[in-house]
């Protein structure tokens, strides 16, 4: 059975509805940080600031300690309250939505390493442009599946997961075009390479969020998409007709 947003306020035990709601809630601000933590970050390289850099990497903390809050609560209203059907998907999709959210922040913290080091270099850096855009992109992917769990919209979800095609290649092409500009300038090597960093940085966040949205899919329809052919994919989860 398909779940809509108002599925899990039909309990009889407001109690429980209240723990559901504040789970969404928890995660929401979770999702809120580790994507205002790539922002920062992108920003903190593309304008060389370094203060702003070493507070994403400070607050990687934040988002851990986040994280294992929301753990803990998952882990009691599965002890407590033995949900199952849709109950028992939310908790679970939330457990791992948080890990994809974690890893994410630790990506942010990547990137905020190397804004530091480059920060000090004197030379012209290349590859920005690809950085801002491919940033841009992931990180509307990234809001996009948090509006998408936030509403339980496997449409918007679908997206996301089609997007994600089109980041990697994105990503490919910035590679070629970065390691054929290292290999005409050897004094290039080492900022060039941390930029390379960075872009991989960005497309882990991009596949984090794709993860993010494959969740919803799972919530609401109860269906695993991971590994599935894309091809079959948006007859899997579109909605049903009324």
């Amino acid at each position: 059975m398909d779940i809509t947003s108002d599925t899990h306020s039909q309990h009889i035990s407001r109690q429980f509805n209240h723990e559901l709601e504040e789970l969404k809630t928890h995660l929401m601000a979770m999702g809120g940080m580790v994507e205002k933590q790539v922002q920062d970050a992108v920003f903190a390289l593309l304008e060389s600031d370094s203060r702003l850099a070493e507070k994403v990497r400070d607050n990687d903390r934040q988002v851990n300690d986040l994280q294992l809050q929301i753990d803990d609560e998952c882990t009691r209203i599965l002890a407590r309250r033995q949900p199952a059907a849709s109950d028992l998907r939310l908790v679970l999709a939330v457990i791992r939505a948080t890990s994809d959210l974690e890893r994410i922040g630790d990506e942010a913290s990547k990137i905020a390493r190397n804004a530091l080091s480059l920060s000090e270099s004197s030379n012209p850096l290349r590859g920005l442009v690809e950085v801002r855009h491919i940033s841009e992109h992931v990180r509307k992917m990234l809001r996009d599946s948090l509006t998408a769990f936030a509403r339980f919209d496997t449409e918007l979800a679908m997206q996301v997961v089609r997007e994600d095609e089109y980041v990697d290649s994105e990503y490919g092409s910035a590679m070629r075009s970065l390691m054929t500009f290292m290999m005409e300038d050897s004094r290039s090597i080492t900022s060039v390479l941390s930029i390379m960093w960075v872009l991989r940085a960005l497309e882990r966040v991009g596949d984090h969020a794709n993860n993010l949205a494959e969740h919803v899919v799972y919530l609401v329809k109860g269906l695993d998409i991971r590994h599935t052919d894309p091809e079959t994919l948006d007859q899997q989860a579109a909605p049903k007709k009324s």
